[in-house]
């Protein structure tokens, strides 16, 4: 990485993270620093892929997307696809919003939303499970989220 951050790139990136929306003079004077600074800071940290993305978070139990699950998944390496494969094919199913190839005795886990859990057990059930290259799958459904960041 070329570009060192420093404390106030920090403080930038807290704000930002916690409202994308705010304009350059709200942070200028939160921060302390000239606005120019702060439109020049956030130039160089989306130059430098430090900010991928400006993003929403969305409300997804007012569209009711409220049921959040985790899957942890079994590879089948007898399937002829290759593990990263396996979870790209995972990755473009509806209702799927993460998937990561993990260490240990499961091979990948899955985040879904749905409304309810039986859409949940369908989304497992009908399209998950047909994936070819899914073993074993082991369900669990999230009572609440205590913090979720993007």
């Amino acid at each position: 990485m070329g570009f060192s951050l420093d404390g106030t790139d920090m403080r930038l990136l807290r704000e930002l993270k916690e409202n994308a929306r705010e304009n350059i003079a709200s942070l200028s004077k939160k921060l302390g620093i000239p606005r120019t600074t702060v439109h020049y800071r956030i130039k160089k940290l989306v130059d430098e892929g430090i900010i991928e993305k400006f993003t929403v978070k969305p409300n997804y139990k007012k569209l009711d997307l409220g049921t959040t699950a985790f899957i942890l998944a079994r590879y089948d390496p007898e399937s002829g696809l290759n593990q990263r494969e396996v979870a790209q094919r995972i990755a473009a199913l509806g209702g799927v919003y993460e998937v990561h190839i993990i260490a240990g005795e499961w091979d990948l886990l899955i985040k879904v939303r749905a409304p309810s859990s039986e859409e949940v057990g369908r989304i497992v059930v009908d399209r998950l499970r047909e994936v070819r290259g899914i073993g074993q799958t082991v369900t669990m459904v999230s009572f609440v989220t205590v913090k979720e960041e993007l």
